[in-house]
Protein backbone atom coordinates (compact mmCIF):
# COMPACT_ATOMS: atom_id res chain seq x y z
CA UNK A 1 0.00 0.00 0.00
CA UNK A 2 1.43 3.71 -0.78
CA UNK A 3 2.46 5.24 1.90
CA UNK A 4 1.29 8.84 3.07
CA UNK A 5 3.24 11.83 2.59
CA UNK A 6 4.14 13.36 5.57
CA UNK A 7 5.71 16.74 4.25
CA UNK A 8 5.16 18.53 1.13
CA UNK A 9 8.10 20.89 -0.68
CA UNK A 10 6.49 22.97 -3.04
CA UNK A 11 8.20 23.89 -6.37
CA UNK A 12 9.08 27.51 -5.20
CA UNK A 13 10.37 26.51 -1.78
CA UNK A 14 13.55 27.82 -0.71
CA UNK A 15 15.60 28.00 2.14
CA UNK A 16 17.93 31.29 2.22
CA UNK A 17 18.34 34.45 3.97
CA UNK A 18 15.43 36.19 2.35
CA UNK A 19 12.81 34.00 3.74
CA UNK A 20 12.16 32.68 7.36
CA UNK A 21 10.63 29.01 6.60
CA UNK A 22 8.44 27.74 9.05
CA UNK A 23 7.32 23.80 9.54
CA UNK A 24 3.47 23.69 10.04
CA UNK A 25 2.23 20.82 11.45
CA UNK A 26 -1.27 19.91 11.24
CA UNK A 27 -3.38 16.88 10.48
CA UNK A 28 -3.82 15.31 7.28
CA UNK A 29 -5.27 11.97 8.48
CA UNK A 30 -6.63 10.33 11.09
CA UNK A 31 -9.35 11.37 13.42
CA UNK A 32 -8.26 15.22 13.31
CA UNK A 33 -7.74 15.47 9.78
CA UNK A 34 -11.59 16.60 9.85
CA UNK A 35 -10.13 20.05 10.57
CA UNK A 36 -6.99 19.81 8.79
CA UNK A 37 -8.59 21.60 5.58
CA UNK A 38 -9.43 24.55 8.21
CA UNK A 39 -6.03 24.46 9.75
CA UNK A 40 -4.32 25.15 6.23
CA UNK A 41 -6.32 27.93 5.17
CA UNK A 42 -6.43 29.68 8.33
CA UNK A 43 -2.50 29.88 8.61
CA UNK A 44 -2.15 30.60 5.08
CA UNK A 45 -4.56 33.68 5.77
CA UNK A 46 -2.18 34.45 8.54
CA UNK A 47 1.10 33.90 6.22
CA UNK A 48 -0.58 36.38 3.66
CA UNK A 49 -1.39 39.05 6.79
CA UNK A 50 1.98 38.90 7.98
CA UNK A 51 3.86 39.71 4.56
CA UNK A 52 1.52 41.89 3.54
CA UNK A 53 2.87 44.02 6.52
CA UNK A 54 6.22 43.63 5.85
CA UNK A 55 7.15 40.20 6.57
CA UNK A 56 9.08 39.01 9.52
CA UNK A 57 12.48 40.63 10.43
CA UNK A 58 12.39 41.70 6.58
CA UNK A 59 12.03 38.31 5.26
CA UNK A 60 9.11 36.33 3.57
CA UNK A 61 7.65 34.28 5.94
CA UNK A 62 6.83 30.74 4.09
CA UNK A 63 4.79 27.38 5.74
CA UNK A 64 6.44 23.94 4.81
CA UNK A 65 3.31 21.81 5.46
CA UNK A 66 3.97 18.87 7.61
CA UNK A 67 1.75 15.98 8.25
CA UNK A 68 0.43 15.86 11.75
CA UNK A 69 -1.62 13.02 11.83
CA UNK A 70 1.06 10.38 11.34
CA UNK A 71 2.70 8.43 14.38
CA UNK A 72 4.00 10.86 16.48
CA UNK A 73 7.67 9.62 16.28
CA UNK A 74 7.64 9.50 12.58
CA UNK A 75 6.43 13.67 13.00
CA UNK A 76 9.07 14.39 14.88
CA UNK A 77 11.81 12.93 12.77
CA UNK A 78 10.14 14.77 9.89
CA UNK A 79 10.69 18.04 12.03
CA UNK A 80 14.02 17.16 12.98
CA UNK A 81 14.87 16.66 9.36
CA UNK A 82 13.86 19.93 8.12
CA UNK A 83 15.32 21.97 11.32
CA UNK A 84 19.04 19.90 10.81
CA UNK A 85 19.19 21.13 7.45
CA UNK A 86 18.70 24.55 8.49
CA UNK A 87 15.15 24.32 5.65
CA UNK A 88 12.85 25.82 8.42
CA UNK A 89 13.44 28.47 11.07
CA UNK A 90 10.52 27.82 12.90
CA UNK A 91 7.87 25.01 13.90
CA UNK A 92 4.07 26.00 14.42
CA UNK A 93 0.02 24.10 13.66
CA UNK A 94 -2.15 21.87 15.88
CA UNK A 95 -1.42 18.58 16.21
CA UNK A 96 -2.42 16.49 19.48
CA UNK A 97 0.15 15.96 22.57
CA UNK A 98 1.83 13.02 21.81
CA UNK A 99 3.15 14.13 18.51
CA UNK A 100 3.83 17.64 20.63
CA UNK A 101 6.10 15.80 22.82
CA UNK A 102 7.81 13.54 20.34
CA UNK A 103 8.57 16.75 18.66
CA UNK A 104 9.70 18.92 21.36
CA UNK A 105 12.77 17.94 23.05
CA UNK A 106 14.26 17.04 19.38
CA UNK A 107 14.12 20.90 18.37
CA UNK A 108 12.67 23.71 20.43
CA UNK A 109 15.97 24.51 22.29
CA UNK A 110 17.25 25.39 18.56
CA UNK A 111 14.40 27.15 16.63
CA UNK A 112 10.79 28.56 18.31
CA UNK A 113 8.13 26.33 18.22
CA UNK A 114 4.45 27.74 18.77
CA UNK A 115 1.74 24.69 20.05
CA UNK A 116 -1.69 25.86 18.89
CA UNK A 117 -3.72 23.23 20.22
CA UNK A 118 -5.50 23.50 23.39
CA UNK A 119 -3.89 20.44 25.92
CA UNK A 120 -3.63 19.40 29.42
CA UNK A 121 -1.12 21.94 30.68
CA UNK A 122 2.65 21.71 32.25
CA UNK A 123 4.61 21.76 29.00
CA UNK A 124 7.92 23.33 30.20
CA UNK A 125 10.08 22.86 27.60
CA UNK A 126 12.79 25.52 26.45
CA UNK A 127 11.49 27.10 23.30
CA UNK A 128 7.74 25.88 23.38
CA UNK A 129 5.11 28.74 23.17
CA UNK A 130 1.01 27.89 23.56
CA UNK A 131 -1.48 29.88 22.24
CA UNK A 132 -4.55 27.97 23.01
CA UNK A 133 -6.55 26.73 26.30
CA UNK A 134 -5.45 24.64 29.42
CA UNK A 135 -8.19 22.86 31.74
CA UNK A 136 -7.68 25.55 34.81
CA UNK A 137 -8.82 28.34 32.17
CA UNK A 138 -11.29 26.01 30.67
CA UNK A 139 -12.36 22.93 31.77
CA UNK A 140 -13.00 24.03 35.93
CA UNK A 141 -15.04 26.97 34.88
CA UNK A 142 -17.49 25.48 32.18
CA UNK A 143 -18.16 22.55 34.59
CA UNK A 144 -19.14 25.15 38.01
CA UNK A 145 -21.26 26.89 35.59
CA UNK A 146 -22.74 23.77 34.55
CA UNK A 147 -22.74 22.33 38.32
CA UNK A 148 -24.54 25.14 39.37
CA UNK A 149 -26.97 26.15 36.24
CA UNK A 150 -27.73 22.62 35.04
CA UNK A 151 -26.68 21.04 38.76
CA UNK A 152 -24.32 18.39 36.82
CA UNK A 153 -22.95 16.42 39.92
CA UNK A 154 -21.98 12.98 38.27
CA UNK A 155 -19.51 12.81 35.08
CA UNK A 156 -18.68 10.30 33.22
CA UNK A 157 -15.30 11.03 31.18
CA UNK A 158 -14.91 8.91 27.88
CA UNK A 159 -11.34 9.74 25.65
CA UNK A 160 -9.06 8.91 23.43
CA UNK A 161 -5.98 6.59 25.46
CA UNK A 162 -3.31 8.92 25.10
CA UNK A 163 -2.17 11.86 27.50
CA UNK A 164 -4.44 15.07 26.74
CA UNK A 165 -7.55 13.32 28.27
CA UNK A 166 -5.68 11.44 30.90
CA UNK A 167 -4.27 13.90 32.58
CA UNK A 168 -7.27 16.30 31.88
CA UNK A 169 -9.58 13.69 33.30
CA UNK A 170 -7.41 13.89 36.33
CA UNK A 171 -7.93 17.79 36.68
CA UNK A 172 -11.42 16.90 35.97
CA UNK A 173 -11.71 14.51 38.64
CA UNK A 174 -10.30 17.33 41.01
CA UNK A 175 -12.82 20.14 39.58
CA UNK A 176 -15.92 17.62 40.51
CA UNK A 177 -14.82 17.69 44.17
CA UNK A 178 -14.88 21.37 44.18
CA UNK A 179 -17.93 21.98 42.39
CA UNK A 180 -21.08 21.30 44.83
CA UNK A 181 -19.73 18.24 45.71
CA UNK A 182 -19.75 16.06 42.65
CA UNK A 183 -17.71 13.68 41.26
CA UNK A 184 -16.49 11.66 38.02
CA UNK A 185 -18.39 8.57 38.23
CA UNK A 186 -16.29 6.47 35.63
CA UNK A 187 -14.12 6.82 32.71
CA UNK A 188 -13.27 4.77 29.14
CA UNK A 189 -10.16 5.39 27.25
CA UNK A 190 -10.49 4.49 23.84
CA UNK A 191 -7.95 4.06 20.76
CA UNK A 192 -8.08 6.69 17.96
CA UNK A 193 -9.79 5.69 15.75
CA UNK A 194 -12.59 4.11 17.56
CA UNK A 195 -16.09 2.95 16.11
CA UNK A 196 -17.95 0.98 18.24
CA UNK A 197 -18.99 2.95 21.32
CA UNK A 198 -21.90 0.33 22.85
CA UNK A 199 -19.96 -0.67 25.72
CA UNK A 200 -19.04 2.99 26.60
CA UNK A 201 -22.54 3.85 26.64
CA UNK A 202 -24.19 1.17 28.55
CA UNK A 203 -21.30 2.60 31.08
CA UNK A 204 -22.79 6.18 31.06
CA UNK A 205 -26.58 4.53 31.66
CA UNK A 206 -25.56 2.08 34.25
CA UNK A 207 -23.44 5.25 36.45
CA UNK A 208 -26.09 7.27 35.76
CA UNK A 209 -24.48 10.03 34.88
CA UNK A 210 -25.75 13.80 34.57
CA UNK A 211 -23.10 15.02 32.39
CA UNK A 212 -20.10 13.56 30.05
CA UNK A 213 -16.57 14.84 29.54
CA UNK A 214 -15.83 14.21 26.05
CA UNK A 215 -12.33 14.76 25.56
CA UNK A 216 -12.37 11.87 22.07
CA UNK A 217 -10.41 13.46 18.86
CA UNK A 218 -12.03 14.64 15.53
CA UNK A 219 -13.80 11.95 13.71
CA UNK A 220 -14.12 9.88 16.66
CA UNK A 221 -16.23 12.82 18.93
CA UNK A 222 -18.47 12.94 15.94
CA UNK A 223 -18.97 9.33 15.77
CA UNK A 224 -19.56 9.50 19.50
CA UNK A 225 -22.44 11.84 19.26
CA UNK A 226 -24.02 9.86 16.77
CA UNK A 227 -24.13 6.95 18.89
CA UNK A 228 -24.72 8.91 21.97
CA UNK A 229 -28.43 10.64 20.65
CA UNK A 230 -28.84 7.33 18.83
CA UNK A 231 -29.09 5.46 22.30
CA UNK A 232 -31.22 8.52 24.12
CA UNK A 233 -28.84 9.59 26.36
CA UNK A 234 -28.92 12.92 24.90
CA UNK A 235 -32.28 12.65 26.56
CA UNK A 236 -31.46 12.30 30.08
CA UNK A 237 -27.05 13.70 30.02
CA UNK A 238 -25.71 16.90 28.53
CA UNK A 239 -22.09 16.29 26.81
CA UNK A 240 -19.17 18.82 27.46
CA UNK A 241 -16.56 18.92 25.29
CA UNK A 242 -13.12 20.65 25.23
CA UNK A 243 -11.94 19.74 21.62
CA UNK A 244 -15.41 20.92 19.20
CA UNK A 245 -15.74 23.03 16.76
CA UNK A 246 -18.15 23.94 13.64
CA UNK A 247 -16.89 21.40 11.34
CA UNK A 248 -17.16 18.41 14.13
CA UNK A 249 -21.04 19.83 14.69
CA UNK A 250 -21.51 19.47 10.76
CA UNK A 251 -20.27 15.88 10.54
CA UNK A 252 -22.30 14.84 13.64
CA UNK A 253 -25.69 16.08 11.99
CA UNK A 254 -28.34 18.37 13.80
CA UNK A 255 -30.08 15.33 15.28
CA UNK A 256 -26.79 14.46 17.16
CA UNK A 257 -26.39 17.76 19.00
CA UNK A 258 -28.70 18.44 21.55
CA UNK A 259 -27.50 19.04 25.53
CA UNK A 260 -24.04 19.31 23.89
CA UNK A 261 -21.92 22.39 25.23
CA UNK A 262 -18.46 23.19 23.99
CA UNK A 263 -15.84 25.40 25.74
CA UNK A 264 -13.19 27.54 23.58
CA UNK A 265 -10.98 30.52 23.55
CA UNK A 266 -12.67 31.74 20.08
CA UNK A 267 -16.04 30.28 18.11
CA UNK A 268 -17.62 31.29 14.93
CA UNK A 269 -20.61 32.86 16.25
CA UNK A 270 -18.74 35.29 18.51
CA UNK A 271 -20.20 38.95 17.13
CA UNK A 272 -17.18 41.13 18.23
CA UNK A 273 -15.62 43.29 16.14
CA UNK A 274 -12.24 41.00 15.83
CA UNK A 275 -14.21 38.05 14.77
CA UNK A 276 -16.36 39.66 12.44
CA UNK A 277 -13.58 41.14 10.62
CA UNK A 278 -11.66 37.60 10.82
CA UNK A 279 -14.82 36.23 9.06
CA UNK A 280 -14.47 38.85 6.36
CA UNK A 281 -10.94 38.63 5.63
CA UNK A 282 -11.40 34.74 5.44
CA UNK A 283 -14.62 34.85 3.06
CA UNK A 284 -12.48 37.35 0.86
CA UNK A 285 -9.55 34.88 0.53
CA UNK A 286 -10.95 31.58 0.34
CA UNK A 287 -15.36 32.44 -0.74
CA UNK A 288 -18.45 31.49 1.12
CA UNK A 289 -17.40 27.68 0.56
CA UNK A 290 -14.63 27.11 2.61
CA UNK A 291 -14.37 24.92 5.49
CA UNK A 292 -15.52 26.58 8.88
CA UNK A 293 -12.95 28.19 10.88
CA UNK A 294 -13.68 27.30 14.13
CA UNK A 295 -11.66 27.45 17.56
CA UNK A 296 -8.78 24.28 15.95
CA UNK A 297 -8.40 25.78 12.67
CA UNK A 298 -8.36 29.41 14.16
CA UNK A 299 -5.71 28.63 16.51
CA UNK A 300 -3.39 28.03 13.44
CA UNK A 301 -4.12 31.35 12.79
CA UNK A 302 -2.87 32.44 16.07
CA UNK A 303 -0.06 30.17 16.29
CA UNK A 304 1.68 31.88 13.16
CA UNK A 305 0.70 35.75 14.18
CA UNK A 306 2.55 35.12 17.56
CA UNK A 307 5.39 33.25 16.07
CA UNK A 308 6.09 36.39 13.98
CA UNK A 309 5.60 38.16 17.18
CA UNK A 310 8.06 36.49 19.09
CA UNK A 311 10.70 36.70 16.77
CA UNK A 312 9.65 40.34 15.65
CA UNK A 313 10.48 41.40 19.28
CA UNK A 314 13.94 39.49 20.00
CA UNK A 315 15.00 41.00 16.71
CA UNK A 316 16.83 38.00 16.32
CA UNK A 317 16.74 33.60 15.63
CA UNK A 318 17.85 32.64 18.85
CA UNK A 319 15.89 30.97 21.02
CA UNK A 320 17.59 32.28 24.17
CA UNK A 321 16.41 35.53 23.24
CA UNK A 322 13.53 34.73 21.83
CA UNK A 323 12.29 33.27 25.57
CA UNK A 324 14.24 36.03 27.46
CA UNK A 325 11.53 38.56 25.52
CA UNK A 326 8.75 36.66 25.47
CA UNK A 327 6.48 37.79 28.39
CA UNK A 328 7.10 41.60 26.78
CA UNK A 329 5.15 40.09 23.51
CA UNK A 330 1.56 40.47 22.06
CA UNK A 331 -0.41 40.61 19.02
CA UNK A 332 -3.42 41.08 18.19
CA UNK A 333 -5.83 38.70 15.98
CA UNK A 334 -9.91 37.37 16.03
CA UNK A 335 -9.84 36.66 19.34
CA UNK A 336 -8.91 40.05 20.76
CA UNK A 337 -5.31 41.76 21.67
CA UNK A 338 -3.17 39.16 23.57
CA UNK A 339 0.24 38.63 25.94
CA UNK A 340 2.02 35.82 26.40
CA UNK A 341 2.48 34.76 30.41
CA UNK A 342 4.82 32.01 31.44
CA UNK A 343 4.96 31.39 27.32
CA UNK A 344 0.96 30.66 27.28
CA UNK A 345 -1.42 33.17 25.73
CA UNK A 346 -4.10 34.55 28.06
CA UNK A 347 -7.13 34.75 26.70
CA UNK A 348 -10.69 35.09 27.15
CA UNK A 349 -12.84 31.46 27.53
CA UNK A 350 -16.36 31.46 26.52
CA UNK A 351 -18.82 28.56 27.56
CA UNK A 352 -21.56 27.63 24.10
CA UNK A 353 -24.24 25.13 23.43
CA UNK A 354 -24.95 23.69 20.16
CA UNK A 355 -27.68 24.91 18.28
CA UNK A 356 -28.40 22.54 15.64
CA UNK A 357 -25.06 23.01 13.27
CA UNK A 358 -24.01 26.57 15.46
CA UNK A 359 -23.18 27.37 18.53
CA UNK A 360 -24.80 29.79 21.01
CA UNK A 361 -22.23 31.55 23.19
CA UNK A 362 -23.61 31.37 26.94
CA UNK A 363 -20.87 33.11 28.96
CA UNK A 364 -17.95 34.21 28.85
CA UNK A 365 -15.96 31.80 31.65
CA UNK A 366 -12.91 33.72 32.79
CA UNK A 367 -10.67 36.31 31.38
CA UNK A 368 -7.09 36.93 32.64
CA UNK A 369 -6.49 40.08 34.74
CA UNK A 370 -4.78 41.99 31.73
CA UNK A 371 -7.95 41.23 29.52
CA UNK A 372 -10.43 42.40 32.25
Amino acid sequence: MRQPLRFHTPEWFTADDSTLNVAFVYPMQGPAGIFGPTCEACAQLAAEEVNRAGGVLGRELRLLEVDGGADPQQVAEDVEALVSTGTVQGVTGWHISSVRQAVAPRIAHRVPYVYTALYEGGESTQGVFMTSETPDWQLLPAMRLLAETRRVRRWFVVGNNYVWPRRTAAAARRYARACRGGRVCGEAYLPLGTEDFDDVLRKIERMDADGVLMLLVGSDAVRFNRAFAASGLDQRCLRLSTLMDENMLMASGPEATGSLFSTAGFFSSLANQDTLDFHGQYAARFGVDAPAPGSLGESCYEGVLLLAALVERARTLDISAISASADRVSYEGPRGLLHLEDRHVRQRIYLAEADGLDFNVLAQLCAPHNLL
